[in-house]
């Protein structure tokens, strides 16, 4: 029986963004040249960043605003790389990636032989947090008023274990199976949400490019000739999810990134929802689902018939990995087609019920990565004045 979850929590504003932001010059730089600097002298270049992005988020018109992930040097980090019953592994042979997930495809094809990557040799246990000084921070160059408005990224429970499979991502004398393996990480996972909580974070959102891969037709074809059972695997992706999601706050709002990768502008996987919305749309226990529409290898909108009357759809119109500046015009359009297909949908609603239910950004973050994507900060301004010029001119009662 599919489950069924109440509305928990206030919807996203009409306008948002997906988390990264291009790194500003100085800090860019000293990426770049892979500077030597004190743990305190890089701590003041990120400090200048996040205030820098914080203040783009706030001049365009944005409401939801993120440190930009000005810190990390690839999104998923400082969640695994801190847990104990973790080890990096910086050499680990191409042998033990499976060939069939989409960006580790690319390594096979380009004859890498071993890549860096993190393996669980022990219990897994929160002994440290993962993003706590970083919202600290980011709590403290903000009103008072806006608190509730700060979003913290984060990569799911599932991204590495998807490309190590079932076998080869734990220490099978510590884990047996992979219930055992996500109940404690799921346990990991609420202890750093709910000091988050203490501290007034209400929105979490989980970039996850696990759930998206099950679209790749590709993928699933590599999965069955493996013999890997990808109904089953998705399941357990679901449970995972859900497992970090439950007893969280009512006014918490968990949100999920379906993302098809986004590396300096590359995507490494293709298919539309289709295959995987009815489940996952219905399972999933989230109030907000952010889904990527900016191409052709996102598919069309008709998945979205299966969204059920208590999420909320972030439509991911605008691109991010190319500068070509989407207009007001054709962002409203869009919109307007998701609206049909919801009111044809299952449930059938009316349209200020679907429209209700709809909101727009990026497909995907700007940066990633801290190399970022093939544009300029001020291509990155552009996109976003003009997607907040948007949602006001769609809901204008909700963005004045």
């Amino acid at each position: 029986m599919t489950p069924t979850f109440t509305v928990r929590s206030r919807p996203p504003f009409r306008a948002e963004h997906v988390g990264s932001l291009i790194r500003p010059a100085t800090l860019y730089q000293m990426r770049k040249d892979n500077c030597k600097c004190s743990p305190s002298e890089l701590k003041a270049i990120e400090d200048e960043s996040v205030k820098a992005v914080v203040r783009l988020q706030e001049e365009v018109g944005l409401r939801t605003v993120t440190d930009g992930e000005q810190r990390r040097g690839m999104f998923f980090e400082g969640v695994f790389d801190k847990l104990e019953g973790m080890i990096t592994i910086s050499n680990r042979p191409i042998s033990t990636f499976k060939p069939y997930i989409p960006h580790i495809a690319i390594m096979y094809a380009q004859g890498i032989q071993e890549s860096e990557t993190i393996f669980c040799n022990g219990k897994i246990k929160r002994t440290k947090p993962f993003y706590v000084e970083e919202f600290k921070y980011l709590k403290s160059i903000t009103a008072p008023e806006n608190v509730k408005y700060l979003k913290v990224t984060m990569c799911p429970p599932t991204w590495f274990h998807q490309r190590h499979g079932s076998d080869l991502t734990y220490d099978t004398s510590v884990y047996r199976n992979d219930d055992a393996y996500f109940n404690d990480l799921a346990i990991a996972y609420r202890q750093e949400i709910d000091e988050l909580y203490r501290l007034g974070c209400r929105h979490i959102q989980f970039d996850d490019p696990t759930l998206a891969y099950f679209c790749d037709e590709t993928m699933i074809v590599g999965m069955e000739n493996a013999g890997v059972n990808h109904e089953a695997l998705l399941d357990t992706y679901i449970r995972a999810h859900n497992l970090v999601a439950h007893g969280r706050p009512d006014d918490m709002t968990f949100s999920v990134h379906m993302c098809r990768g986004n590396y300096r502008g590359f995507s490494f996987s293709q298919g539309g929802y289709e295959r995987i919305s009815h489940k996952v749309f219905n399972s999933l226990d989230v109030d907000v689902l952010y889904l990527e529409y900016d191409n052709e290898r996102a598919g069309d909108f008709s998945p979205l018939k299966y969204l059920p009357l208590n999420k909320i759809a972030v439509l991911g119109l605008v691109t991010t990995k190319n500068p070509k500046l989407e207009t007001v015009e054709e962002l409203k359009a869009r919109v307007n087609q998701a609206v049909g297909v919801l009111v044809e949908g299952s449930p059938k609603r009316s349209r200020e019920v679907a429209l209700n239910q709809l909101c727009i950004s990026p497909q995907c973050g700007f940066a990633s990565t801290w190399e970022g994507n093939p544009i300029t900060e001020e291509d990155q301004r552009k996109k976003l004045e003009v997607l907040v010029e948007a949602a006001k001119q769609i809901w204008p009662a909700e963005m004045h």
